[in-house]
């Protein structure tokens, strides 16, 4: 360690992102990107984009982008004094735990959950508790209606792709008006109900968003979160004491084009979920048990082999998934879902890795 690192530095235990190896011809379903590409709308704004004017600042507020947000959730209720936006949600998060979940009383998440989380917690001094998932990995509401300085947790959560119906999102933000609420809704439009429409009942709810999954653009960087003015206010604070231009000219334009895109999004989104249960499908039938999941990965466990001899056996064969450390997951496999060859690629290698 070097001795000028500050104590907070020398303390962090940092994330580690799945791994990006630069090999060619592999099946990586290590990082649940989406197998089709982003939306033609897009990738046509982009290139219109490029020019003298990337010699400006892009607008600060990014405007467009959250109009375009705004009114792409309808009748929602949502304006775009409701709306935040960052470079990829993880940027967003990070300023939503250093804007509103900075207090006395540690805040909760899941035990399993994204990693991310106690990290930012680190980063930032953050007192937090983690709240066991059941015997069956679900989150239980009952459970964070505690005294705590703030809640988070993915839902669909990630790892496991279990989804925390509605009502129990509800019933945890109304039994906890004196603290925030934030639902990462990372994975949400592979089949997930939104806690968007909520938002206009309670202040005390943020709802964060990104287009790198569902919308394919994790190579853009585009998050956002939605909630009441007062919460985005705080955001915008920390974002203006911290950098004022997160998202460039580029992104902005392939941001607003991907959202206009309804047709692309819908098609692609309806693909990863046939492959889901296609996948689901043939596991189940190789002997694995998987969570049930409303996201574009699935979790899985094989009764008789164990996780990390698999996970290298199938790296061995040019496909990639994700094997986590943590205790009470570790027989389990994270699995992104791939368009069709790439999923039956996968079978076909775990049928003669099992044989």
């Amino acid at each position: 360690m070097s001795r000028y690192w500050s104590r907070v530095v020398r303390d962090l235990t940092p994330y580690v992102p799945g791994e990006q190896p630069k090999l060619p011809n592999l099946v990586k379903l290590n990082t649940n990107e989406n197998p089709y590409g982003p939306s033609p709308l897009a990738i046509e704004a982009l290139r219109a984009e490029i020019g003298d004017t990337l010699r400006l600042y892009p607008d600060p507020n990014a405007d467009r982008l959250k109009e375009a947000i705004a009114a792409s959730f309808g009748d929602r209720g949502v304006g775009p004094r409701q709306v935040f936006v960052g470079n990829g949600s993880d940027e967003v998060l990070a300023h939503v735990f250093l804007a509103l979940l900075r207090h006395e009383r540690p805040i909760l998440f899941p035990d399993i959950t994204y990693s991310f989380y106690p990290v930012y917690c680190g980063l930032y001094e953050i007192a937090w508790n983690a709240v066991p998932l059941d015997e069956a990995f679900r989150i239980r509401a009952e459970d964070y209606l505690v005294p705590n300085g703030g809640i988070v947790f993915a839902n669909p959560n990630a790892p496991t792709g279990r989804f925390l119906p509605l009502p129990e999102v509800e019933r945890i933000v109304a039994g906890n008006p004196d603290s925030v609420v934030v639902i990462d809704e990372a994975y949400v439009d592979f089949g997930g109900e939104s806690a968007v429409p909520i938002v206009s009942r309670y202040p005390n709810l943020l709802v964060v968003r990104t287009l790198s999954k569902s919308h394919s653009l994790a190579g853009l960087r585009v998050g956002f979160a939605i909630g009441h003015a007062d919460l985005i206010e705080a955001l915008e604070r920390v974002k203006n004491s911290f950098n004022s231009y997160p998202l460039g000219r580029l992104a902005i334009a392939g941001a607003v084009a991907a959202i206009g895109d309804q047709g692309h999004f819908e098609r692609t989104r309806r693909a990863v979920i046939a492959s889901r249960e296609a996948l689901v499908a043939d596991l189940a039938a190789l002997g694995f048990e998987v969570l049930p999941s409303k996201a574009n990965f699935v979790f899985a466990r094989h009764g008789a082999r164990d996780a990390g001899q698999l996970a290298l056996a199938l790296r061995e064969r040019g496909i990639l998934v994700r094997h986590f450390q943590h205790e009470r997951i570790r027989q389990f496999l994270r699995i992104s879902i791939g368009n069709d060859a790439q999923c039956q690629a996968l079978v076909a290698a775990l049928r003669e890795i099992l044989r």
